[in-house]
């Protein structure tokens, strides 16, 4: 998988520090800045600490299956266009080498939605999906069972049925203008995702 994060930081040379500080023991394979430097920080084929505790479909260990791409941004700004464009290279080559498909992107906040949030409400995901390096979903038909669907896609259900917390990282990122309570729109978007994007496909379906 590909993991996308933001630094949380106000400048990409303190997110670099910290990066880079073994005490931190957070570490990512990749730095991006708003200009669009890209640092290259731990090598693919290894462990970062980036993703932490969390799930996505049967993964429990996301840190030990997938790449960590981490942007500077303090959480409210939106991303520069020179951050995007670096970002969306860096992401073609990578997903190239490893094979990883649009649906195996995913954001810090949908494996650990009930304790980050980044990259954000401001991060454009329709953007990457044009590009075929995400997935954006469709409306349809309303699923009947919105955290059974979530879970399909590959979100983990949160404790107790959690549907709110569920359903804030899930409007984060394909709803950021979305509010109040769940409604048809997000059935019938979380219904096409997990139709066409079920986490369980075998490779050789997707």
């Amino acid at each position: 998988m590909i993991v996308l994060h933001y630094t949380a930081m106000q400048t990409a040379e303190a997110a670099l520090q910290r990066l880079c500080d073994a005490q931190a023991e957070v570490s990512a394979h990749y730095l991006i800045c708003e200009r669009g430097r890209v640092w290259r920080l731990v090598d693919e084929a290894a462990r970062a600490w980036h993703a932490g505790a969390g799930q996505w479909g049967d993964v429990t260990d996301v840190n030990s299956r997938s790449i960590g791409i981490e942007l500077a941004n303090p959480g409210t700004h939106p991303f520069p266009e020179p951050q995007m464009r670096a970002l969306e290279e860096l992401m073609q080559a990578i997903m190239q080498r490893w094979s990883i498909t649009p649906e195996r992107v995913i954001a810090h906040s949908d494996m650990a939605p009930t304790r980050k949030s980044d990259p954000g409400p401001r991060f454009d995901w329709r953007r990457l999906a044009r590009q075929g390096l995400s997935v954006w979903p469709q409306a349809g038909a309303p699923a009947d069972d919105f955290l059974g669907a979530a879970r399909q896609f590959g979100y983990a259900l949160p404790p107790e049925g959690d549907e709110a917390t569920l359903l804030g990282a899930f409007r984060q990122r394909f709803r950021p203008w979305a509010s109040g309570a769940l409604d048809d729109t997000d059935r019938a978007l979380i219904a096409d995702l997990a139709a066409r994007f079920p986490v369980d496909r075998a490779p050789h379906d997707a």
